[in-house]
């Protein structure tokens, strides 16, 4: 089976002049499809420019990231936003909702950008999907913090990719409503055949992945290893 990410050699150094820091210091790594693979390691350790390298948020400097055998540097930025668009579903911890929409325009939006007839009837199926069948038209200030990582989460799967990648998705939320959003990460994964790559402190959450990644300084300590050590 061929690998659905593959990084080569990849370094990442990010900011100008004396201020410039060499993040990532190269890190090859290959993720299957249908995997859930946690990235955990110490704060600073490039866990969160990591898994941004791997959505096409950030550019590496120099080496490869192949998705679904696509090399990103190849392509140019409205290539590669279409494409992320299309393959990627990304989850952040502070949500990233808009504030001026309702939270099914919010799901609707990637979908209206990526020119579908259907993106309201969608985000509509996808909001009932992760249990806000009665939030569809209320504001990100009226729900909960839980409620708007719902949404954040029927956003990124909207468009059915191939790999949702989340950073840090219950590091805003207290212990229910987290353990809430991982179960329902993973039941999506499941149920969509998705790969998984998340960026976590979590123990808990760690383990449930197949395999984690341990960074520390910008480079990979092992390709795997045990999500019960430090995260």
């Amino acid at each position: 089976m061929s690998a659905l990410i593959e990084l080569k050699n990849v370094e990442l150094s990010l900011g100008k002049d004396a201020a410039r820091v060499h993040i990532l210091k190269g890190i090859s790594l290959a993720i299957e499809p249908g995997e859930a693979v946690g990235l955990v390691g110490p704060s600073g350790s490039g866990k969160s420019s990591l898994l941004m390298v791997m959505a096409g948020l950030e550019r590496a400097d120099s080496g490869s990231v192949l998705i679904e055998g696509v090399d990103l540097a190849a392509m140019g930025e409205d290539a590669l936003a279409v494409f992320r668009g299309k393959r990627i579903g990304i989850v952040f911890q502070s949500f990233h909702l808009v504030p001026t929409m309702t939270a099914r325009e919010n799901v609707a939006l990637p979908l209206e950008l990526a020119g579908r007839n259907d993106a309201f009837a969608r985000a509509e199926a996808e909001l009932r999907a992760v249990g806000l069948g009665d939030r569809l038209h209320h504001y990100p200030a009226q729900l909960s913090g839980g409620e708007q990582q719902r949404v954040a989460i029927a956003r990124a799967v909207a468009p059915d990719p191939a790999i949702i990648v989340a950073d840090e998705p219950t590091g805003n939320l207290d212990e229910t409503n987290g353990a809430s959003i991982v179960d329902l990460l993973f039941a999506l994964k499941r149920e969509r055949g998705a790969t998984l790559v998340l960026v976590t402190h979590d123990a808990g959450l760690a383990a449930k992945c197949d395999r984690t990644i341990r960074l520390r300084s910008g480079v990979i300590l092992a390709p795997e290893a045990s999500p019960l050590a430090e995260v």
